[in-house]
């Protein structure tokens, strides 16, 4: 059986989706990128926003259309839209032949097998995921599911559910078999990293977790993604001041500077408490890049709100800040509230946010033009870039932040170009908004 998949989303869900096609492949299936030519279309659906909700139907009905268009002969859907809405999805949906919610996901393999599309199982370490993806050097690990916080906009437990830690001995086990397979940056993952083993009494927290990955492998780098301020502690500041395989980089999701916003929005932070942890981890680690996200439009916000937003967000210069407009979420606390802020109010907020975080960005990496530093090649950059060569630094993170374009080393389809994986000593020469220059030492 050829196996098409279509994973959207979170790289949580990216994750998801690597085990669950590893449990297709222990069965006898093998991954196509060609839908076309899939037999079955595996859609892991995201249902965080209303876009990404759209994005979700869109995929289901093209992998729906495979059945006159391709091969297919099912089309199989799971993942967060499929736990929030199974009844009218089933209902709207009946091109689609099955739908399985986290809670059901156990039972999808054997409905396969007793259907004859695939066949009895093989034997899979605990831990095996398969890589569909482009950048096998660049992985995640996911190291709790669900989340605790109770944030009035997000519907994630409700998608999710509760926080629940994976064993420290699982992960290991799993960092080691992603190393195996060519892993050379893994980005640890979860709704909030640092609430990691708080659901086991006595249980090993982030800054053990972090030992064990790090005394276990050899990969280069470690990244930590979602890191609330309060699991930002001085026992985890001191690992990523002596542990250089840490890369020196955190993101933070503050959400909001106003202290009464962040209290309608049921955030635990307050502004004092998120600015003296960026202090303290840009005292202890002056080199660190913080990124963060921040959500404009909230109900109740005023404009006097937002000025306080962009005024603490001119004064801290993140080196990164993701901005969104709020949008109300089924079944959410902020649903119930009148939603009175404008939709074109909104959007002045967010691309006002948008264009200061853009010249933020733009001075602080010209203020790194000069300096030294390790890039981990992805790639033959796009036609048209700056460089032929297009990598990372420590303080940019996969997908979501900016990269280092390499040049000198020629056209990047020659023998001697870096191989994506390698790492490159080089030198930043110039900086763009986003994205910086660089070439190669000898």
């Amino acid at each position: 059986m050829k196996l098409g998949v279509l994973s959207l989303g979170c790289d949580k869900a990216t994750v998801d989706s690597e085990r669950l096609v590893a449990e297709f492949v222990g069965h006898g299936a093998e991954v196509t990128r060609a839908l076309g030519d899939a037999d079955v279309i595996l859609v892991n659906t995201c249902g965080f926003i209303d876009a990404a909700k759209k994005e979700s139907i869109d995929a289901l009905l093209q992998a729906a259309r495979m059945k006159t268009e391709g091969r297919c002969r099912a089309v199989v859907a799971v993942g967060c839209l499929v736990a929030r809405y199974p009844e009218e999805l089933r209902r709207e949906l009946p091109e689609v032949d099955y739908f399985y919610g986290f809670a059901d996901l156990p039972r999808l393999v054997p409905e396969l097998v007793r259907h004859g599309f695939l066949a009895e199982a093989e034997v899979l370490q605990p831990g095996e995921r398969v890589f569909f993806g482009t950048a096998p050097h660049v992985r995640y690990l996911k190291i709790s599911e669900g989340c605790d916080h109770t944030c009035a906009f997000c519907a994630i437990p409700l998608m999710r559910g509760k926080h629940r830690s994976r064993p420290l001995e699982a992960l290991v086990r799993e960092a080691q078999l992603l190393e195996g397979q060519g892993a050379r940056e893994i980005n640890l993952i979860a709704q909030d990293l640092g609430h990691y083993g708080r659901d086991v009494p006595e249980g090993p927290r982030l800054p053990d977790l972090l030992r064990a990955l790090l005394a276990g492998t050899s990969v280069p780098w470690y990244r930590m993604l979602y890191v609330y301020s309060a699991g930002i502690t001085a026992e985890l500041v001191d690992l990523l001041v002596t542990e250089r395989r840490l890369v020196p980089y955190l993101d933070m999701p503050i959400q909001h500077a106003a202290d009464r916003m962040l209290e309608a929005m049921r955030r635990p932070e307050r502004q004092r408490s998120i600015r003296a942890k960026v202090a303290l981890l840009r005292e202890a680690v002056p080199a660190i890049a913080i990124r963060t996200t921040a959500l404009v439009g909230f109900p109740g916000e005023t404009d006097a709100d937002f000025r306080e937003l962009v005024e603490f967000a001119d004064e801290l210069r993140f080196d990164r800040l993701g901005a969104f407009a709020y949008s109300a979420q089924d079944g959410t606390a902020a649903a119930a509230l009148t939603d009175d802020v404008p939709e074109q109010l909104k959007q002045e907020r967010l691309g006002e946010l948008i264009e200061i975080q853009r010249a933020i960005s733009a001075e602080r990496l010209e203020e790194t033009v000069g300096r030294e530093v390790d890039v981990l090649v992805d790639g033959p950059a796009e036609e048209g870039s700056p460089a032929p060569v297009v990598g990372r630094s420590a303080w940019q993170a996969d997908d979501v932040d900016g990269c280092t374009y390499l040049r000198g080393n020629g056209a990047a389809a020659r023998q001697d170009a870096p191989r994506p994986g390698s790492f490159v000593r080089a030198r930043i020469v110039e900086a763009l908004d986003y994205d910086v220059v660089a070439e190669p030492l000898a």
